[in-house]
């Protein structure tokens, strides 16, 4: 197995990877771009460590980043060549326990999504198991045992230098404020082991509920349980937290972990919502609603001085990234409402680039008011958001008008994204025929 993860074809392979997801610099400060020339350089003396035992990994960079309900998450950064040696690990592993991996898994895997999950979810409910188990893991990736996690590693990889290797990135530490501090347990968020690593790392926990014919969607450290009653509930979930807590030395939040009905538990994002014939739709979360309008506020602020053109360039980039995400929710209706909170929000920009209330007639009129109406309003002692709420400016500026400037919508993003996948669906179909 060592010759394979060094071989020079899966080390080409892992640059490449490495190459294309860019990243920000570990500690070292060497960025992708110029480890293809460092190794040209220096690859033969690490290898040699590497072959010899004697290669010691370098700790990773801490970064802080806010999580969107409160607190920070604290992701590591490894160097470039860290990335490097551990994407290579990582492609000849991931086939290896893929194999035995839970079909109910669907985090960080090839072939499955985030959607999958949702669906498979979605598939669940329907089925009648309509209250969900929602277990947190306090901190999963600062908790992970590394005894435990080896164990199960070394189940199926028998190479005790590629075991090492994995160890010593374990151990390698972090590096906060220029200082090496060691760590005990936890496996660096923002490696690439670190998704395989943790998988392996809960697959115990998949096989247990397996084992005991419950309906479940992981992802990653996303846990949902379904089962038909509130006290089955209350059951699995004890019975869950005695699992991840005593064998697997994990902590179970007590206070975030909860049951509720379907209709308002979450996934990833998602919630469900029940339709005419026992049929269950996916909706968008409450908590991702929030962000969102958070997020399309900053970007349409009106303290914010920048063109018009460079505002919709960054608005449509979100709109289409976020749909592409949100898009498998069937609300089309809360997203025409998003619409028309979201155009007048754009109409307030535009009465506060008018500015001079000669300037709003003159628009006014280009744009088809009446005179007497266009003189009225430019000099209108209303608010912003009142203006942009008027009959009058509704008819100034339709939606014909963004359309024109070619600003997205939420409505026109849904329809464009579902219109694709309906797309590859039938493509996909008419392959398999």
């Amino acid at each position: 197995m060592w010759e394979e993860v060094f071989s020079r074809e899966n080390l080409l392979a892992a640059l490449k990877r490495v190459e294309r997801n860019a990243g920000a610099p570990g500690g070292d400060g060497m960025s992708a771009a110029q480890l293809r020339d460092w190794c040209r350089d220096h690859w033969d003396q690490t290898r040699d460590a590497l072959d010899s035992g004697a290669y010691r990994p370098a700790p990773v960079r801490q970064v802080s980043i806010p999580k969107p309900d409160g607190g920070v998450r604290v992701l590591g950064v490894p160097t470039v060549l860290e990335r490097l040696i551990q994407q290579a690990i990582a492609q000849v592993l991931s086939p290896i326990f893929e194999e035995g991996f839970s079909e109910f898994s669907f985090g960080f895997r090839p072939g499955r999504s985030a959607h999958d999950a949702v669906r498979t979810a979605q598939t669940f409910v329907e089925q009648g198991y309509r209250w969900v188990i929602e277990v947190d893991l306090d901190s999963f990736f600062d908790r992970v045992h590394h005894d435990k996690l080896m164990h199960r590693v070394a189940r199926v990889v028998k190479d005790k230098r590629v075991l090492r290797l994995i160890r010593r990135y374990l151990t390698a530490g972090v590096m906060a404020d220029g200082i090496r501090q060691t760590v005990a347990e936890g496996t660096p968020q923002g490696s690439p082991l670190s998704p395989l690593l943790s998988n392996i790392m809960l697959h115990d926990f998949d096989q247990v509920l397996e084992d005991r014919g419950h309906r479940f969607v992981r992802y990653a450290d996303d846990i949902r349980i379904f089962v038909r009653s509130k006290r089955a509930a209350e059951r699995v979930l004890s019975q869950a937290t005695k699992v991840l807590e005593g064998r697997l030395k994990l902590r179970v939040n007590q206070q975030k972990s909860t049951i509720n009905p379907a209709t308002v538990a979450t996934l990833l994002g998602f919630g469900f919502f029940f339709l005419a014939g026992g049929k269950v739709g996916i909706r968008v979360g409450p908590k991702s609603l929030k962000r969102l309008k958070q997020r399309i506020r900053e970007l349409t602020s009106r303290r914010w001085s920048i063109s018009m053109g460079e505002r919709i360039t960054r608005l449509n980039r979100f709109v289409r990234g976020w749909m592409g995400y949100f898009g498998v929710a069937a609300t089309p209706r809360v997203f025409r409402a998003l619409d028309e909170w979201f155009r007048r929000r754009m109409r307030q920009i535009r009465w506060k680039e008018w500015k001079r209330p000669g300037t709003r007639r003159r628009n006014l009129r280009r744009l088809g008011v009446a005179p007497s109406q266009a003189y009225q309003w430019s000099y209108s002692s209303r608010g912003y958001w009142r203006v942009a709420g008027s009959p009058i400016l509704s008819r100034a500026l339709p939606n014909e008008y963004w359309s024109e400037l070619g600003l997205w919508f939420f409505t026109a993003a849904w329809y464009r994204f579902n219109a694709s996948a309906n797309r590859r669906m039938r493509s996909s179909a008419r392959t398999v025929v």
